[in-house]
């Protein structure tokens, strides 16, 4: 199972530790990755499964991270719109990753 949480406030994401509690100090509403990944599931066409696939294999082996501050549902539109213009490859998943999380070292 994929480690990680998310905070929702709006339509903006934001990883988030989480408490023993559950809670933490800025009060947000957590989500797991699988949220994202279905956040991003609906900008992915069916006919680009093959993209999906590899977006969900790399945030599975870490090569993709979430973001770390939050994304609109634009700015994540746009990255993976960016993705899907090139075969999944290294070279398509390292750009993605840097658009998710520009501190990214991929």
């Amino acid at each position: 199972m994929l480690a990680g949480f998310f905070s929702l406030r709006g339509s903006q994401w934001q990883q988030s530790a989480i408490a023993a509690s559950g809670a933490d100090d800025r009060g947000g509403i957590f989500l797991p990755l699988s949220a994202l990944l279905a956040r991003i599931r609906k900008l992915v066409p069916r006919s680009d499964d093959e993209h999906y696939d590899e977006i969900v294999r790399s945030f599975g082996v870490g090569t993709l991270r979430p973001p770390p501050t939050p994304m609109t549902d634009g700015e994540l539109a746009r990255a993976i719109a960016e993705f899907l213009k090139e075969q999944p490859s290294s070279k398509s998943v390292a750009a993605l990753g840097r658009r998710l999380d520009p501190s990214s070292p991929v």
